[in-house]
């Protein structure tokens, strides 16, 4: 998720209050005000007398020609946090430092400009900094923003195999978000072949909707976090974020509230695509769905060999969840 960052030139409790609830990440305050931030809630200041020093922990740098654009990327290189403080930098030295990756922030100062840096190389900048005086403004801005999550390769996938296995330690979880129709989680066997989890929003018979929860699969199964990473399902804890996409692959986060594990009886669902094939074990349960290329859940218990489902098709291997260039067969 993008990281938004306030400038606040003088103290204003309205601006940093809504800063807060909408989960603004950090807060660059003018000296003597750090105090008063802090106590309306837990949120990073910058600040003289803050949690990072600017010139020591984050670096206030203006691109406006090549060499500026050489120091902020040499800074960003050996792991700097960089703001580019003046709001008229150009696309083209902004597209270079962003191909070089790093925690590039960037100051905007209208809507426009805030959509054009998160949309540099469709990757975009690493935050952005907005400016502090309209609550309303900080508000809005800050929730658009995180919204926003990059675009998952979807694809359909055949199911080619159905059969059950017996009891198994499978996870819920238990979100801190109410997600809706055509929204789940990223899980598989292989981390290089997820299936698209529907959330347990859909009405039926036998129990009410929990639009909080995905019952996501066994306690081994790979689950899509952010930062491109995939984690154990056992290892999830409160606090910790997911991945949430829907149909189209847009994505976003969820804070899980709860890991729920029980055993129960488990299904083992296989499906191909053009790009390979992969499986997952799933609770056998009519309120455990995954996604068609519809947008809609469609029941396990319900599967049949020829349905076809949505999948990720991950063509990096994992080490301790991170994408890495080496052979790796998961079956």
């Amino acid at each position: 998720m993008k990281e938004v960052w306030v400038r606040l030139k003088e103290w204003n409790k309205e601006v940093v209050t809504a800063a807060v609830e909408a989960g603004v990440d950090v807060v660059m305050a003018p000296p003597g005000v750090a105090q008063q931030v802090r106590r309306l809630g837990r949120v990073v200041v910058a600040a003289e007398d803050g949690d990072w020093i600017p010139g020591r922990d984050v670096h206030l740098e203006t691109l406006r020609s090549p060499e500026d654009e050489k120091r902020i990327s040499d800074l960003l290189r050996v792991g700097k946090k960089v703001v580019v403080e003046n709001t008229d930098w150009e696309i083209i030295p902004l597209e270079n430092l962003v191909a070089g990756g790093g925690e590039l922030v960037v100051a905007v100062e209208d809507e426009s400009r805030m959509d054009l840096a998160l949309g540099v190389l469709e990757k975009g900048v690493h935050g952005v900094l907005i400016p502090g005086d309209d609550p309303l403004t900080v508000s809005s801005w800050t929730r658009k923003v995180k919204s926003m999550g990059p675009v998952e390769p979807l694809v359909e996938a055949e199911i080619v195999g159905l059969r059950t296995v017996g009891l198994g330690d499978r996870v819920c979880i238990d979100t801190c978000s109410l997600m809706t129709d055509g929204q789940g989680a990223l899980v598989g066997n292989s981390a290089g072949f997820l299936f698209l989890v529907h959330a347990e929003t859909r009405r039926n018979p036998y129990v009410a909707p929990r639009p909080f929860r995905i019952n996501a699969g066994a306690v081994h199964a790979y689950v899509k976090v952010p930062d491109g990473r995939t984690r154990y399902l056992c290892e999830l804890g409160a606090g910790d974020p997911i991945v949430i996409v829907d149909a189209a692959g847009k994505s976003t986060e969820a804070v899980v509230g709860r890991i729920k594990v029980e055993k129960r009886p488990l299904v083992v669902v296989e499906a191909r695509c053009d790009a390979g094939g992969g499986s997952i074990l799933l609770q056998n349960a009519e309120t455990v769905c995954l996604m068609t290329p519809k947008g809609e859940g469609v029941s396990v218990t319900s599967l049949e060999k020829g349905m076809r489902v949505l999948v990720s098709p991950q063509s990096r291997g994992r080490h301790f969840g991170m994408a890495v260039d080496e052979s790796i067969v998961e079956k």
